[in-house]
C-alpha cells in the first residue's frame, strides 16, 4: 500500500528573499543610525521622507518573515530594527534637562492632585492620632510614656521644668547638654519620619491597612509631646518650632500615606480592571508622588537642621512654616496649562 505523498507547497527561499528586500533594511539602519548619532539635521530633505517609507518597508518585511522563515537570528534582526525605528521616528525625545522640567512643572504637581482624595483622608488620621495623645496625656501625664522613648523624649517629659522645656525650644540660656538634646530629637525625629513615610507607601498593597496605622502613630509622638509643653504654658513656643520644617515634612508624610493608599484602595476596589493591572496603573502615579516625597522630606531636613536652629523668635518660625505650607499648597493644587511645544 502506498503512503501518500503530501501536496507540495511553493517554495520559499530565505536568500531569495533577502536577496530582494536586504537593500532596503540596510539603507533603514543607515538613515537610523545617523538619526542617532547627530540628530534629524545628519539627514537631508530626501532622506527624512525616506524614513518613513523604509520603516513601513521593514514592517512589511518582518510581517512575511514572522509567518514564513524559521531563521531566528533574522527575525531578531528585523524585531530590532523596526523598535529602533519607531521610537527614533514616531518617538518623543527629550533631552533630560526637559524630562526633569517636565516632572517638576507638570507630573509631580498632577500626579499629588491626583490622589487629593487620599491626602485629606491621611491628614485626618495623623491629625486623630495627634488629638488621641494629646487628650490622653492632658488628663494623665503616665499615658506619655507609653507614646514617646525616654531615649527620645531627652528629659522633655512631664517631669522636666518650665525653664529646662523653654531652653530646649532655642529660648534662654540653653546649655550645650540642652542643644545636644535638641539636636538628638531634631534627628531621630526627621529619620522617624522618612521611614515611616517610605514604610507607609510600600505597605500600602495590603489593602492600605498598614499605611493608615503608621499615619496614625505619626500623629501620636507630635500629640503627647505637645500635650507636655501645653501643660507647662509653652504649647506656642513648641509649635513654632515644630511649625517651621513640620508644615513640610508632615505634608510630605500625608503625601506618602496617599501615595500607598492610591496603591491599597486600587486592590480593593480594581474595578473592571484585573487586580495587577489596577494596582500597576495606581502605582505609576504613586510612584511620581513619591520621588517627590523624598525632595519635600530633604528640604524639611534643611529647615529643620538649619533654619529651625538659627531662626529661635517664634514669629518668625510660624510665618516661615506658613509661607512654606502655602508654597506646596500653590505649587501642587493651583492646575496649569502645559505647554506643548
Amino acid at each position: 500500500m502506498e503512503t501518500a505523498r503530501p501536496t507540495d507547497a511553493p517554495g520559499f527561499s530565505t536568500s531569495r528573499f533577502r536577496a530582494e528586500r536586504e537593500a532596503d533594511w540596510i539603507a533603514f539602519d543607515t538613515l537610523l543610525g545617523r538619526l542617532e548619532a547627530r540628530g534629524a539635521k545628519a539627514l537631508s530633505s530626501d532622506e527624512l521622507l525616506q524614513l518613513p517609507i523604509l520603516y513601513r518597508a521593514t514592517l512589511s518585511s518582518l510581517s512575511i518573515a514572522r509567518a514564513t522563515i524559521l531563521d531566528k537570528a533574522l527575525l531578531d534582526h528585523l524585531e530590532g530594527l523596526a523598535m529602533r525605528g519607531y521610537f527614533l521616528i514616531y518617538g518623543v525625545r527629550e533631552t533630560r534637562l526637559s524630562r526633569l522640567r517636565r516632572f517638576f512643572l507638570y507630573d509631580w504637581p498632577a500626579a499629588v492632585r491626583a490622589v487629593w482624595k487620599e491626602t485629606l483622608i491621611i491628614a485626618l488620621i495623623i491629625t486623630l492620632g495627634a488629638l488621641t495623645s494629646w487628650s490622653l496625656v492632658a488628663h494623665n501625664p503616665e499615658w506619655y510614656y507609653n507614646f514617646v522613648p525616654e531615649e527620645m523624649a531627652g528629659g522633655r517629659d512631664p517631669r522636666a521644668t518650665a525653664e529646662f522645656l523653654r531652653s530646649t525650644l532655642g529660648h534662654g540660656k540653653a546649655g550645650g547638654e540642652d542643644q545636644g538634646a535638641l539636636h538628638v530629637f531634631a534627628t531621630f525625629l526627621f529619620t522617624h519620619n522618612s521611614r515611616v513615610s517610605i514604610m507607609s507607601f510600600a505597605l500600602g498593597f495590603a489593602f492600605g491597612v498598614p499605611t493608615m496605622m503608621l499615619e496614625y502613630y505619626q500623629g501620636i509622638g507630635l500629640g503627647a509631646m505637645l500635650a507636655v509643653f501645653s501643660a507647662k504654658g509653652l504649647g506656642v513656643d513648641f509649635g513654632g518650632w515644630l511649625f517651621i520644617h513640620g508644615t513640610t515634612e508632615l505634608f510630605a508624610a500625608a503625601l506618602s500615606g496617599a501615595a500607598g493608599l492610591r496603591i491599597g484602595s486600587a486592590v480593593v476596589f480594581p474595578g473592571a480592571r484585573s487586580r495587577l493591572q489596577a494596582a500597576a496603573e495606581a502605582g505609576r502615579t504613586a510612584g511620581k508622588v513619591m520621588v517627590g516625597v523624598i525632595l519635600m522630606l530633604l528640604a524639611a531636613g534643611l529647615l529643620e537642621g538649619f533654619g529651625r536652629q538659627l531662626i529661635t523668635d517664634t514669629v518668625m518660625r510660624y510665618a516661615i512654616g506658613s509661607l512654606m505650607l502655602a508654597f506646596w499648597l500653590a505649587y501642587f493644587y493651583i492646575p496649569r496649562r502645559e505647554n506643548v511645544a
